[in-house]
């Protein structure tokens, strides 16, 4: 209105903003952004190489497992820093600019609030914010190796949004457990947790009390802990182990009023008498103390050393862990006290780790990551993306029960479908809110005489005699000089089996 000002807030800017995206591929926020990344390098460059050897290259399968797969031109500055090098710099995400992805990223605004203000958004925003934001540091970030933790201690440390106050508490979570320790000590990531409000909700510890002599502890936070976060299910406690942990852990509560989701310790509701936990005696009178004797009793001890071991193998090298590799990793995980960077150096730089070329089955998730990177996608990952994974049955935060999304193969088979209908319709530029420049990847490549060279850039190798025909008589039927044939060649390419593996 003439000779008024209007004055928006951030936040009422950033909500009208969403309620644009409805309608629109982007924003005219979004836009600017995608523009100003790709000056900044976050586009496919002028000249990519691909590995054409008759085996998986060694710095694609680095890529692969250790990032969520190659963005174009990714696998030239490899080669170029070596992967010993590389490896350090992925250690040290601090040291890495990630300017480019955060433009996309840091604007959801739930992700960086207190829990007590989280309360003031509604269910669907919450909902969609921390998705996108796992989405785009996913595809975007420059710290892979630090975003693929992210992922796996997500999983271990399962917290399902959808119950009870969880969806305005895991935001938090997220930022100030998971991510503020997906590369440091075990030890400070399990005590983290601890005391997390969304833990504390999920897993029933703020009704872990004993306000009078015949109160029986909540055992559910315990067993857990016990079961899924250190020692795993056959690592030599029992049922009194968890009896009395429950005890220590009585008293820590959530406020309900003032600073809503705070998390204190209440004395008054704490079993302070004397209680034995695996064999340790924890005098009486210990109070809040509890908490971190407990913590320090099972993080250090020999079975939960091998039981990461062996889900961080299973994660990065076999669904069958290597028993060797297992216990070398181990052995890392008591000398240096739970430090993740240790155990990654480990494991990335072992022999079992180089022969176990696309031995393991992308979940959905990297799946969707990895072929929007590899085609070097420019997105803002709204809802009709994030529909797809959860019609691949990985919609994200929303795993039921504590042990998180499973990392075997035979889980994800039943859902090929919907990844082939996401592979041709990313291709054909067909996935709502997604931007795909398939000309300027074939050019790239110089493929554009036979854009049946595209099949290593994707794969990390040749390809297999059979893959080759089936893509060649594919290429001999149809002119590939139209664009609907060449996105089908796409299409067919990441949904091939080779592609589903990593």
């Amino acid at each position: 209105m003439k000779g008024t000002a209007m004055k928006l807030s951030r936040r009422a800017l950033i909500k009208a903003s969403a309620l644009a995206a409805g309608a629109l591929p982007f924003t005219g926020c979004e836009r600017i952004i995608s523009d100003v990344t790709r000056r900044m390098g976050q586009t496919i460059p002028d000249r990519v190489s691909a590995a054409k050897g008759k085996d998986i290259d060694a710095d694609f399968h680095l890529l692969s497992r250790a990032a969520y797969g190659p963005w174009p031109g990714d696998l030239d500055h490899l080669r170029e820093t070596g992967q010993e090098r590389w490896i350090e710099e992925q250690l040290r995400p601090e040291s890495i600019d990630d300017t480019a992805c955060d433009l996309r990223a840091r604007r959801f605004e739930t992700l960086h609030h207190d829990p007590g203000t989280c309360y003031e958004y509604k269910k669907p925003v919450l909902r969609e914010e921390i998705a996108r934001h796992t989405l785009l540091r996913a595809i975007y970030s420059r710290r892979q190796l630090f975003e693929v933790m992210v992922s796996f201690w997500t999983d271990h440390l399962n917290i399902d949004m959808e119950k009870g106050d969880c969806i305005y508490l895991k935001p938090a979570d997220d930022r100030l457990v998971i991510r503020a320790h997906a590369l440091g000590r075990f030890r400070d990531l399990i005590r983290a947790s601890a005391t997390s409000p969304a833990m504390l909700v999920y897993l029933d510890g703020k009704e872990n009390k004993k306000a009078a002599p015949d109160d029986v502890p909540n055992e559910n936070y315990a067993r857990e802990l016990l079961e899924l976060h250190t020692l795993g299910v056959h690592g030599g406690y029992t049922q009194q182990d968890v009896c009395e942990i429950a005890r220590c852990l009585t008293g820590w509560r959530l406020r309900t009023k003032w600073r809503k989701g705070a998390v204190y310790f209440d004395p008054s509701l704490h079993d302070d008498g004397e209680k034995t936990v695996l064999g340790h005696r924890l005098p009486s009178g210990g109070g809040e103390s509890d908490l971190d004797r407990v913590v320090d009793i099972v993080c250090s001890h020999p079975s939960t050393a091998r039981y990461i071991a062996t889900k961080l193998v299973r994660r990065f090298v076999s669904d069958d862990p290597p028993a060797p590799l297992v216990e070398r990793v181990a052995t890392v995980f008591t000398q240096t006290e739970g430090d993740t960077k240790s155990l990654l150096r480990a494991i990335l730089t072992s022999e079992e780790f180089k022969v176990s070329k696309g031995a393991k089955l992308k979940r959905p998730f990297h799946f969707i990551v990895s072929c929007l990177r590899s085609m070097g996608a420019d997105t803002h990952a709204h809802a009709q993306l994030i529909e797809y994974l959860t019609r691949m049955g990985q919609g994200l935060f929303q795993y039921p029960t504590p042990d998180g999304y499973p990392d075997e193969a035979a889980p994800w088979l039943g859902a090929m479908l919907w990844r082939w209908n996401f592979a041709f319709a990313l291709a054909a530029g067909q996935v709502p809110s997604v931007s795909v420049s398939l000309d300027r990847l074939i050019d790239a490549m110089g493929a554009s005489d036979n854009p049946v060279e595209l099949l290593p850039h994707f794969i990390g190798h040749r390809g297999a005699a059979s893959e080759i025909h089936a893509l060649e008589h594919y290429a001999a039927s149809r002119a590939l000089t139209d664009d609907r044939n060449r996105a089908e060649l796409a299409g067919l390419i990441l949904a091939s089996p080779a592609f589903q593996r990593y």
